[in-house]
């Protein structure tokens, strides 16, 4: 008999409110064999919507992945775009540990060859602009933009849908893009409409790549495979 893989879903946000619609957006891709439970962060920001909310936020997402692992979890998906605290969790602990830009943009870039980020606010913009670099993708980048609303909006569908859609065509039509990522896993209910919107549109099929479902799915894979963080990369911490 096969037994059952725990994957935890570690909200980097110290509110349990956005939890519900986490759940939701990666419930289509989450297999029958996995069992799934949600951790949030009890110290920092209520969200992450610049480089302070991610620092002051990082600490305590290195100490809660140490947790999850001691409960016996076999993987965690981050759910931040900007995968706040991933690289220092990874030298903590050992089981596989993902984030939001690095699975989406790999995503994109196994359907497409030049991608686009939407995302929340003009705050966000350079921060994630880093991430391209970080990762060596500058040449597959054609631009990033924002739809001026906040994470704690992001419920507001219509609206969210109304402007992702507004930016996506822009991004497609004038900056060449050919798939685009949702830079915020706020962006719950999103990715299959604006594809929809987009294909109305422009008579072809562009991929939207929800963070949510990216990176759980790549997550599960790691796990599956028996993969964790290299310790040639990530050196081991033992005391915090």
């Amino acid at each position: 008999m096969s037994t059952s893989l725990r994957i935890c879903v570690l909200a980097p946000a110290a509110t349990d409110a956005y939890n519900e619609h986490i759940m939701q957006a990666i419930a289509p891709v989450i297999p029958a064999d996995v069992q799934v439970e949600i951790r949030n962060i009890t110290e920092g920001h209520p969200c992450i919507e610049n480089r302070t909310n991610w620092l002051q936020n990082g600490m305590p997402v290195v100490e809660l992945a140490r947790s999850i692992e001691q409960e016996g979890f076999d993987g965690i998906w981050l759910t931040d775009f900007d995968m706040c605290g991933v690289e220092a969790a990874r030298e903590v602990i050992d089981i596989p540990i993902v984030g939001g830009f690095p699975t989406s943009a790999f995503t994109a870039l196994a359907l497409s060859q030049r991608f686009s980020i939407i995302t929340v606010l003009e705050s966000t913009l350079a921060m994630q602009r880093g991430h391209v670099l970080t990762y060596g993708l500058a040449d597959s980048f054609a631009s990033i933009r924002a739809v001026d609303c906040n994470v704690a909006d992001l419920d507001n569908l219509d609206v969210v849908v109304a402007r992702t859609f507004e930016q996506a065509l822009k991004a497609v039509r004038e900056d060449g893009a050919q798939s685009l990522l949702l830079g915020c896993t706020g962006f719950v209910n999103v990715a299959d409409r604006v594809a929809t919107l987009l294909e109305e549109t422009l008579g072809t099929y562009v991929p939207i790549i929800d963070p949510n479902q990216a990176g759980f799915g790549f997550l599960v894979s790691l796990v599956r495979m028996k993969l964790r963080p290299s310790r040639l990369t990530y050196s081991k911490i033992t005391t915090l």
